[in-house]
């Protein structure tokens, strides 16, 4: 039997608004030709299917068509709901989607006995993301650590619940567990979004989980890895980039084969990029040769951010960057972030002046030329233009009021 762990898709996820819908389709097509050619028996999708808890429709719609897409593979699979996720919304069609071999755990169930599935060579314990209110009775004024010991041990008894009932139950079976949380010592990316530590499942150390378990399919932090170095405790991470600090990460899923009553191979598969994120960082006449020169090999259209960062302060620098990211943009690369800095920028007003002026004996022309006088980049002819924009806006203020 083979099995494949991924998670983190984020379906509606956008990058600095850009929709990324088209990244998502492109790995849904992947994925399912990859399950085809290995002859995949078992797809285990542990949390975070969306990105919001009400996902729009385009989302949904590539969700459905993914599961459609599925059914003509044989190929069972498991869905478990994440943070992100409404654990109503993914049981809402848990039902008919059953008639079809896909099974949904959106939320943590009432009778756990109902998150164990015997697939007949494994066992699949399909934990989805477990909310403080899974997991915890609330003490009066128990305090901070308390609250988090208390989520800790709900954690832990949980999975340890499920370990006894495996045990007690199945003889000589690999038992997978799932689960959608934050492990200790795992490293984040920028796209994990923070949650409060009450609830926030990074009180979970890898050490908790049992014994019993022969592969721990996790979900929730978007670079793969191994959790405390062992070998069958993984994040699959996220199938594409979320943020730009993971653009150098290589997306992979993993798949497991079965044999002989165990876990006889962890392989990953790493997932083709089909969209390249490039951070542009330097002066502005460096920011600006490497826009010129940029090109790139990748189906989809890149994203780029910019950071320029100037010694000497000059705003005529900030409209001209506007301009080229305006005249840049195409059907090639798209800019979604810029940022411009000053290394001498003056922080504030008071810095101008000495201690003791009043500032109401100050004019604004008074406080404009001392601004200029900081600023030994600017041309004469700049500081000329500057105080007569300066000196016809001041009189329309003026005039209004």
């Amino acid at each position: 039997m083979k099995i494949l762990h991924t998670a983190d898709w984020h379906l509606g996820k956008r990058l600095h608004k850009q929709e990324l819908i088209e990244e998502h389709q492109l790995f849904f097509e992947w994925l399912i030709k990859t399950i085809k050619e290995r002859e995949i028996d078992v797809l285990l999708i542990a949390g975070d299917v969306f990105d919001l808890s009400n996902p729009p429709t385009e989302a949904r719609a590539l969700y459905y068509w993914f599961l459609r897409q599925m059914i003509e593979q044989k190929c069972k699979i498991i869905i478990t709901g994440g943070n992100h996720d409404s654990a109503s919304m993914l049981n809402a069609p848990k039902d008919i989607l059953s008639l079809l071999d896909i099974v949904v755990v959106g939320g943590a169930t009432a009778n756990i006995e109902d998150e164990i599935f015997d697939l007949g060579e494994v066992i699949i314990c399909a934990v989805p993301y477990l909310r403080d209110m899974d997991i915890r009775q609330a003490v009066e004024a128990e305090g901070v650590n308390g609250r988090v010991e208390a989520v800790r041990n709900g954690i832990k008894n949980h999975y340890d619940n499920l370990a006894h009932i495996c045990r007690e139950r199945f003889v000589n079976i690999p038992i997978i567990a799932m689960g959608h949380l934050h492990a200790q010592g795992s490293v984040t990316s920028e796209s994990e979004r923070e949650i409060p530590i009450i609830g926030n499942l990074s009180v979970f150390g890898g050490d908790s989980f049992s014994e019993a378990f022969d592969y721990v399919a996790l979900g929730h932090i978007h670079r793969p890895q191994r959790v405390g170095g062992k070998e069958h405790i993984r994040y699959s991470g996220s199938p594409i980039a979320l943020s730009f600090s993971e653009k150098n990460d290589l997306k992979i899923v993993i798949e497991l084969e079965i044999s002989s009553g165990k876990i006889e191979r962890i392989e990953e598969i790493p997932v083709p990029k089909f969209r390249v994120l490039k951070k542009i960082s330097g002066d502005f006449i460096k920011v600006k040769s490497l826009l010129t020169d940029f090109s790139h090999d990748f189906i989809l259209k890149a994203f780029i951010e910019i950071e320029v960062i100037e010694e000497l302060y000059n705003p005529l620098l900030i409209r001209e960057l506007n301009e080229i990211t305006l005249v840049f943009d195409n059907d090639r690369a798209c800019i979604l972030k810029q940022i411009i800095g000053f290394n001498n920028k003056v922080s504030s007003t008071d810095e101008l002046f000495h201690e003791g002026q009043n500032i109401d004996d100050i004019t604004e022309t008074e406080i404009l030329l001392k601004r200029l006088e900081k600023e030994n980049g600017l041309s004469q002819e700049h500081r000329i233009l500057v105080m007569e924009a300066f000196t016809e806006l001041l009189q329309l203020v003026k005039e209004e009021n």
